[in-house]
């Protein structure tokens, strides 16, 4: 078996922890380095009171799965209509606002009933894994020379590996916008930076349930704390007091303005009150540089960042 040749399917699921049939035609999203394992698992060992010093056979009593990787950031082509990431997004405490022939929103969401749970397939070169339920939890690398990526982890319900033929795949034909020409600004400040990454440091729970099939219940998302880091160019105190604004805990708005120039493929990260957490030394290419790790906090509820695709 070639480990590249492989489909990955993700669909919404309408009931929590119910198979969606994702089908290649319209649910394939292309990935990098994805990897499984399964995690929680539980095997009972045995060791009760008898003449024999040997082991006993383990017990198998449940597991879930864990599957990571990462997803190029692009749009779908049309402005209004959810980009290949959606299904992730939605799965990871992300609310979804779509205004039609205009944008599709992405902001953290509170409201347990606006995040979604997703049925995965993963078609590995004539084998097939299934999970449902998953929900899970991701961060963005914006890197100057190279295009947005998702990187995304989810944990659900595993299914079954069986025996299928891989199939023939659709994928959004939309190519992702290189990073360069973006006009990033924080605290409104043109910092000449290489790189942004941040994290909504999402919080999973795994409660335990006697009545499941595997132990598990819900997969829930219990929290978030949105991270994040940027390398801007060292300048003079009188240029812009990156020192003195992480001292001062200074709430501060973070705009990396339109990544991208055409309708249907331009997205926009905007965070309306970062505040800087660390500040150190850094170097790049012998050039100066301040490594800023900051936090952000919400402005009017559940707006802590926003991921706009138009």
């Amino acid at each position: 078996m070639l480990d590249r040749r492989a489909v990955l399917l993700v669909k919404d699921e309408a009931i929590y922890n119910t198979d969606s049939a994702p089908v290649a035609g319209t649910d394939a999203i292309m990935c990098e380095d994805f990897k499984w394992a399964f995690a929680n698992s539980r095997m009972v060992q045995r060791k009760p009171v008898r003449a024999s010093l040997a082991a006993m056979k383990p017990i198998y009593a449940g597991t879930l799965i864990t599957v990571s990787g990462k997803t190029e950031i692009k749009g779908s082509g049309a402005a209004g209509t959810p980009p290949e990431i959606s299904p992730f997004l939605r799965a990871s405490g992300w609310a979804e606002t779509i205004v039609a022939s205009t944008s599709v929103t992405y902001k953290p969401t509170s409201v347990q009933a606006s995040i979604k749970s997703s049925t995965i397939y993963f078609y590995d070169d004539g084998l097939l894994l299934k999970m449902t339920g998953a929900r899970g939890k991701n961060n963005v690398d914006l890197a100057v020379g190279s295009v947005g990526y998702l990187n995304w982890e989810f944990t659900g319900h595993f299914v079954s590996v069986t025996d299928v033929a891989l199939p023939s795949a659709t994928y959004d034909a939309t190519a992702p916008v290189p990073l360069i020409a973006v006009p990033f600004t924080a605290d409104s400040f043109a910092a000449v930076i290489s790189k942004l990454a941040f994290d909504l440091g999402i919080e999973i729970a795994m409660p335990e349930s006697i009545a499941a099939s595997d132990g598990y219940g819900e997969i829930t998302i219990t929290g978030r704390g949105v991270t994040g880091s940027f390398n801007p160019a060292r300048v003079l105190k009188a240029t812009y007091d990156f020192i003195g604004k992480w001292q001062g805990g200074n709430a501060m708005a973070l705009d990396t303005g339109p990544i991208g120039a055409t309708a249907g493929n331009i997205y926009r990260v905007t965070m309306p009150a970062f505040t800087y957490s660390e500040a150190g030394r850094g170097n790049q290419n012998n050039v100066g540089t301040y490594e800023m790790k900051f936090a952000a906090a919400e402005s009017s509820g559940d707006d802590d960042v926003s991921v706009a695709f138009t």
